[in-house]
């Protein structure tokens, strides 16, 4: 049985750790090295830093702050924000990530995640897919869900994979710091797609939230959230002490 995996995310602005609703209004919370220490020694099995402004700022992801985060983690580290050039990949791994997480700098070059994949490996290249529903259609959203694509998100998705993306992180704009649970139905449409580990990120409020997606979704591969983790409103050793009494493969 695959063993699902519990993710915190750290979204980066500024070199704080902030959080917001469907993409907005965002407060600060704390800072993500001492976030990142806590969440190490605390049972997350991986660990997610986008800095969420380096695309629509149009600059480079913050390297200082990532390099002391990553000393500071002994669980894998994907990064994303900014990353828009092969150039961009070797930065960000040099800092200490594991992984590099592409989202605006696929959208404008598809060829990235290609030439990514043919240098790192498929494992290292992980796609970030910001979805929000537009007139009844999954639709791709870029620059932090500020800009929509026009793109349908599951054939994106799919292009991607066949492109060479190992992992897909799935960001639901609609769900969003809301609190009712993950998107199970865009969940569901994205796992029928492809045969790569997914994500599902968005809309955690509780313990019951994740034990609903992993039973509903079984093809999820892990669960990603943020102000639940940040705020203490779920502990992670407690989260994972319920999924194993439902029957739920977790790492103890």
């Amino acid at each position: 049985m695959i063993t699902k995996r519990i993710i915190p995310c750290l979204d980066v602005r500024n070199a704080r750790v902030v959080k917001g609703v469907n993409f907005e209004g965002l407060n600060d919370v704390s800072s993500p090295v001492e976030l990142a220490k806590f969440y190490s020694e605390n049972l997350a099995d991986e660990l997610v830093f986008y800095d969420i402004t380096a695309s629509c700022e149009e600059r480079n992801i913050f390297t200082d702050i990532l390099c002391e985060t990553a000393r500071n983690v002994f669980i894998p580290l994907t990064v994303g924000g900014g990353i828009n050039t092969l150039d961009d990949f070797d930065r960000v791994l040099k800092c200490g990530a594991d992984k590099v997480s592409v989202n605006s700098g696929a959208i404008r070059n598809p060829d990235l995640i290609y030439q990514a994949a043919k240098r790192y490996g498929d494992q290292c290249v992980v796609l970030s897919a910001d979805i929000k529903r537009v007139d009844g259609e999954f639709r791709v959203f870029a620059k932090g869900g500020r800009e929509d694509t026009g793109m349908e998100a599951i054939s994106w998705i799919k292009r991607c994979v066949d492109n060479g993306a190992g992992e897909i992180v799935v960001n639901s704009i609609d769900t969003d710091g809301v609190k009712g649970g993950f998107d199970i139905e865009m969940l569901k449409a994205v796992c029928n797609a492809v045969n790569v580990p997914v994500i599902a990120s968005g809309g955690a409020g509780c313990v019951n939230d994740f034990v609903t997606l992993f039973d509903q979704v079984p093809g999820v591969d892990a669960g990603l959230a943020a102000s639940i983790f940040h705020f203490g409103e779920v502990a992670i050793p407690d989260l994972k002490k319920e999924l194993k009494s439902k029957g739920i493969n977790v790492r103890m």
